[in-house]
């Protein structure tokens, strides 16, 4: 039976401002990572370098992410939301600098790359905050019963312009260069704050005396070990992910074994991400209405079984249609993860849990990057990610066979 869910929760002028906000915002992102990707495989050769990217962002996004939900929880929201897009801004046109000037400035390859890592550390400051900030605010948007659907469109949003954003990303670099694309990526930013400039500011329900910092953060973490079902679908997206995390050595594949250059390139990054996209657009409409947990078991594992595929193929369009149907997988996946999350978790404490909830998502795919960097340096990249697939299935299994709450768990 189709949902007309979907169309009264766009009725919502202010939840609207805020998906177009996001849509851009990551869009921006999405371009960010294939160029910065792109742009350190080509000054360094070396797949260990784009592993050094995932980890310089996410020692500062994982130290801050629990005083980050404690910030939240305690401030009016809107306004964090503007500072962290504008530090964004400002710290992605520092790359303007080596982008634009690298002949006048004599810069060298490892220079530019150092400069890359620096810049990219002082952006995981501000991805502790903005990643956990615009989900905890629609719950305040959007009426109780319409909050799942809301959660679902929050998540296709997110898929359709991280698709937008990869290929988009791939063309601009094939076309028009680095410092162009760098120049886009910019102008997205400062789209996306358009947008949320429109929103209604949202204060916080305590008082900024009423908890101390520590008291805070124990409050939130303490939340999520109580609560099975988030911790385990938690924890399953960060060992999976963390294993399975092919998509950070598409550079190299590539450039290297499909010989696809950079339109290829980016088709590839979009194409777990379309996959993504096809499946939650589905689930807006026909929603999934029992034996939750046990598909979310299963998916995980059918995911990890297409990375092991994705590794093995030497043919573009064979790895190209084993990262959509690992997106189709992962699309279920997170709009699981992402209702339990939220119906689990109360309104006072949602930004100190969503924020403990973005150190599983960074450290899954940050630390996932730089794990893949390391894995492809030490035992190759077709073999470190055939292992990783391989991981995410044995995770998928161990969590299914401990976690009985989890695996019982519908909405």
């Amino acid at each position: 039976m189709i949902s007309s869910l979907p169309l009264k929760t766009l009725q919502n002028r202010e939840f609207r401002n805020l998906l177009t906000g996001r849509f851009f915002i990551v869009l921006a992102f999405r371009m960010l990572a294939t160029l910065l990707g792109w742009w350190v495989y080509q000054l360094t050769k070396d797949p260990f370098s784009i592993g050094l990217i995932g980890l310089s962002e996410v020692i500062p996004a994982v130290s801050c992410a629990l005083y980050a939900g404690h910030v939240i929880d305690m401030n009016e929201k809107k306004k964090l939301l503007l500072i962290c897009n504008y530090a964004y801004v400002f710290l992605i046109s520092l790359l303007l600098i080596p982008a634009f000037l690298n002949v006048e400035l004599h810069f060298s390859g490892h220079e530019i790359t150092y400069f890359i890592y620096a810049v990219i550390f002082l952006t995981g400051i501000a991805r502790a905050f903005i990643g956990p900030i615009v989900p905890s605010m629609i719950p305040k948007i959007v009426d109780k019963v319409n909050l799942p659907n809301a959660i679902t469109l929050n998540q296709a949003i997110f898929l359709v312009s991280s698709v937008c954003g990869h290929a988009a990303g791939g063309f601009l670099i094939e076309f028009y260069g680095i410092k162009w694309t760098l120049v886009a990526v910019i102008v997205f930013m400062i789209l996306a704050s358009v947008f949320f400039w429109k929103l209604q500011p949202q204060f916080s329900e305590h008082k900024k005396e009423e908890i101390k910092v520590m008291e805070s953060i124990k409050e939130g973490v303490s939340y999520i070990f109580k609560t099975k079902e988030i911790l385990g679908a938690l924890c399953l997206d960060m060992f999976a992910v963390l294993f399975g995390g092919a998509v950070a050595m598409i550079p190299v594949f590539a450039t290297d074994i499909l010989k696809s250059g950079a339109n290829g390139l980016g088709l590839l990054n979009a194409a777990s991400d379309i996959g993504s996209m096809i499946i939650i657009t589905t689930l807006s409409l026909v929603p999934l209405r029992k034996n939750q947990g046990k598909i979310l078991l299963a998916v995980v594992a059918g995911f990890g079984l297409c990375i092991i595929g994705f590794g093995l193929s030497e043919y573009y369009w064979l790895s190209f249609m084993f990262l959509v149907l690992s997106g189709m997988l992962d699309g279920i996946s997170v709009v699981i993860r992402g209702t339990i999350v939220q119906l689990k978790t109360p309104d006072h404490i949602r930004g100190r849990v969503l924020s403990a909830n973005s150190i599983f998502i960074m450290s899954s795919n940050e630390m996932g990057q730089f794990e893949s960097g390391l894995a492809a340096k030490l035992f190759g990249v077709v073999r470190s990610v055939v292992l990783g697939g391989s991981m995410t299935v044995l995770i998928a299994a161990i969590v299914g066979i401990s976690n009985s709450k989890l695996r019982k768990m519908q909405y």
